[in-house]
């Protein structure tokens, strides 16, 4: 009776581990569909984009697409240019973050609630809504067409003080107390004990950062109007005058850019979810 009632309760199992796998597939396949179509649309001849009929797959390869881009494009030095910004960007945020969040998780001050209820209110404020005010800002620090104008509005996320701050919080005060009797001072403690032990989420905070900042396209757009400054995303919009129909080129372009992206999350992909899960447990 009991080895029944066990056997019902393993097929059950199994079928709704089955049931969640085809789910997680199929939505899977909706997601990477749009990718996957690009990918096929940047091989395509103009005929065939333009053509009535569906076209899913090209006819034969054509790399006239990306030939064109390069040509039409600095697209290479754009790409450095948007590297620079998502890299320096990135590593600035981890310092930024870490240290307000440190201060959260191991200071008591006046006003520290406070302060941090702002940095949770800061989390619902739409970024475009300060796109004109921002501008105004570096415009007036004459940071138009430079990197630092560019990098400058990236250096501090809420989130990320957030999410570091939950992480810290999870470390008792006495391993800092008992630092502290050791003759280890707060900058010490923070450099040599903490940021070691949370390389996780390091990781992943610079490792999303680097995304976001490397997909960003309205800010660099609007901060520089010379070709030598330019980021990787506006080379996109470049190729709209090409031709008639720049669809091809748009879309070799668009897998261009996007290498960099899919790089990172298949080599650091494990580091992210598992950041974010001991982010998520810990706080």
């Amino acid at each position: 009776m009991n080895g029944t009632i066990a056997s019902s309760v393993r097929r059950k199992k199994a079928v709704k581990d089955t049931a969640y796998q085809v789910i997680c597939l199929l939505l899977g396949i909706m997601i990477a569909a749009p990718i996957l179509y690009a990918v096929s649309i940047s091989f395509m001849r103009p005929s065939e984009v333009m053509s009535r009929e569906l076209h899913l797959l090209p006819e034969r390869l054509y790399t006239g697409n990306y030939v064109t881009t390069v040509k039409q494009t600095n697209i290479f030095r754009f790409m450095l240019n948007s590297f620079l910004v998502a890299f320096i960007s990135s590593a600035v945020r981890i310092i930024t973050s870490s240290l307000a969040a440190f201060s959260f998780a191991f200071f008591d001050f006046k006003g520290k609630n406070v302060l941090f209820f702002l940095v949770l209110t800061a989390l619902i404020i739409p970024t475009d809504v300060l796109l004109i005010q921002n501008y105004f800002t570096v415009a007036g620090m004459h940071l138009l067409n430079t990197y630092l104008g560019m990098m400058v509005v990236f250096f501090v996320l809420p989130m990320n003080i957030y999410i570091m701050r939950q992480n810290f919080m999870s470390y008792s005060r006495d391993l800092k107390e008992a630092a502290m009797i050791d003759g280890c001072g707060n900058f010490r403690f923070y450099s040599n004990i903490l940021l070691p032990s949370s390389k996780p989420i390091i990781t992943t905070v610079f490792i999303s950062s680097f995304v976001g900042t490397w997909n960003t396209y309205l800010w660099p757009l609007m901060v520089t109007n010379v070709d030598e400054m330019r980021t990787a995303q506006v080379a996109i919009t470049m190729l709209n005058t090409v031709d008639s129909s720049p669809y091809g080129t748009v879309m070799a372009a668009s897998v261009i850019i996007l290498i960099p992206s899919v790089l990172i999350f298949v080599l650091f992909q494990r580091r992210v979810v598992g950041g974010i899960m001991a982010g998520a447990v810990k706080g």
